[in-house]
């Protein structure tokens, strides 16, 4: 759904109806530290803080980035450092508290399951993402945008707080390099002795059943189900198999070989949730009569109550789709991942061409930045999206940054914390929707166009 779009409010809302409420766990650290310099009207993110196990993290935290009252609107965000290879120890002891503090208030109050979900494609903070949320007991970690398969090892040695390491990939002049990320849970622990942790289930987020049986194979742990999530589906879609063809609007041609076949996903043996258009229910009978657990539901969340997207977002896109004119594009170009990505036409966004040309190219927040060796053998950093000329030099081909677009500042911008840059001009946003946003009228009323996560799940059961 993008970042902070599935916060702890709506997994934690989803969750007391009994289903799995899932967490979005990209940003969080950005997410907290934003919400701290707003003022943290509501308390809560200093109640989890206060929570957290390891005290001086978090009244560091809370001393550098509490803002009384919040900051005035019109001055930017402090930054936070950006994510690199074995970063610094003050990065990720962000990362590690940040986590905790969204599933902490997601399972506060209740014994009911709560997920979270990562994007492997954004590697260099997964570890000590997925540390935090351990130490508040998440209870399933759930994996797309990549191919996950040492992640059962990192849960494994998180239980324990033993040292982990996770692969991945830096560029250079003689193709690319594995590099492996360490973290230590020690490092954080400043003398302090902590109890085992609870193992998560894991869950890979797949499309294919071969991608789903490489993963059983070669996969250093236990995997406990499968995601299969198809191409309508909203945010990163798996690129079509084979070589990328592009139809007449530039999106991209997906095929028979790409459509998951629930058979062939029920003879690995394990379960598996439907995902992609999947958000009704006769959609989730279906899903039933094919062997499916159940299913994933995106896009219905996304615009409830709940959600973090804006007021005014929600509502935009909540009457286009209602006047049946709202149109979502599969992009081959926006994400700097080179992953597809789901946009939604909306006037103000960067779905606009005029808006994406009018801003000012910048990578200040680096999720989705590529490690790549310099000349002198160290590692540098650099993104599709960043300045054109300064990606250029860092040996990046001009090729590649055709399109791409800051879904970094624009999907924090969907949650209403856009940031200022230095002429005081806000961040735009870009709002991705799966392509079930077409059949959202089944969740509204004659009186009222929103609508809880609460009936959206109680609509999908059909009770």
């Amino acid at each position: 759904m993008g970042i902070g779009v599935s916060g702890w409010e709506l997994a934690k809302a989803v969750s007391l109806t009994g289903q799995l409420g899932v967490v979005a766990g990209t940003a969080l650290d950005s997410i907290l530290v934003r919400k701290l310099q707003d003022g943290d009207a509501s308390g809560d993110m200093r109640r989890a803080l206060n929570a957290f196990p390891l005290k001086s993290i978090s009244e560091k935290l809370i001393d550098k980035y509490y803002v009384p009252g919040g900051k005035d609107k019109s001055a930017p965000y402090k930054a936070i450092p950006m994510s690199i290879l074995d970063g610094p120890v003050a990065s990720r002891e962000l990362c590690v508290a940040a986590n905790f503090v969204e599933v902490f208030l997601a399972k506060e109050g209740h014994k009911n399951p709560v997920g979270i979900n990562y994007l492997e494609k954004v590697t260099f903070p997964i570890m000590p993402s997925i540390y935090g949320a351990m130490l508040a007991g998440i209870d399933y970690v759930i994996i797309g945008a990549g191919i996950p398969k040492e992640i059962p090892g990192v849960l494994n040695a998180f239980v324990d707080h033993k040292t982990a390491s996770y692969p991945t990939r830096v560029s250079g002049t003689n193709g690319e390099a594995i590099y492996r990320m360490e973290f230590d849970p020690k490092d954080f622990m400043d003398g302090e002795e902590l109890t085992p942790l609870k193992l998560p289930a894991f869950l890979p987020i797949i499309s294919t059943a071969v991608l789903g049986a490489m993963l059983i194979k070669r996969g250093n742990g236990k995997i406990d189900g499968f995601v299969v999530e198809g191409s309508s589906a909203g945010g990163h879609n798996a690129p079509p198999r084979g070589a990328m063809r592009l139809d007449a609007d530039n999106q991209p041609i997906y095929g028979d070989r790409d459509v998951a076949d629930p058979a062939a996903i029920r003879k690995l043996g394990l379960p598996f949730w439907l995902a992609g258009s999947y958000g009704s229910h006769s959609a989730l009978e279906k899903a039933i009569e094919a062997g499916a657990a159940g299913i994933q539901v995106g896009t219905a969340f996304a615009l409830c109550n709940e959600s973090g997207i804006t007021t005014e977002l929600k509502s935009a896109i909540m009457k286009k789709a209602l006047a049946g004119n709202i149109e979502i594009k599969t992009s081959a170009f926006t994400s700097p991942t080179g992953f597809p990505f789901k946009v939604a036409q909306l006037e103000g966004t960067l779905s606009e061409d005029e808006v994406y040309n009018n801003r000012r190219r910048i990578c200040d927040m680096g999720y989705l930045r590529e490690p790549y060796y310099k000349d002198d053998g160290s590692i540098g950093y650099r993104c599709p999206a960043e300045n054109i000329e300064a990606y250029i030099k860092k040996g990046g081909k001009e090729e590649a940054t055709k399109g791409r677009k800051c879904i970094c500042n624009a999907l924090i911008a969907n949650i209403g914390m856009a940031q200022q840059n230095k002429s005081g001009v806000e961040e735009p946003p870009i709002i991705t929707c799966g392509n079930d946003v077409v059949n959202i009228a089944q969740f509204v009323t004659e009186d009222s166009i929103t609508y809880s996560a609460a009936d959206a799940v109680k609509t999908i059961l059909g009770s």
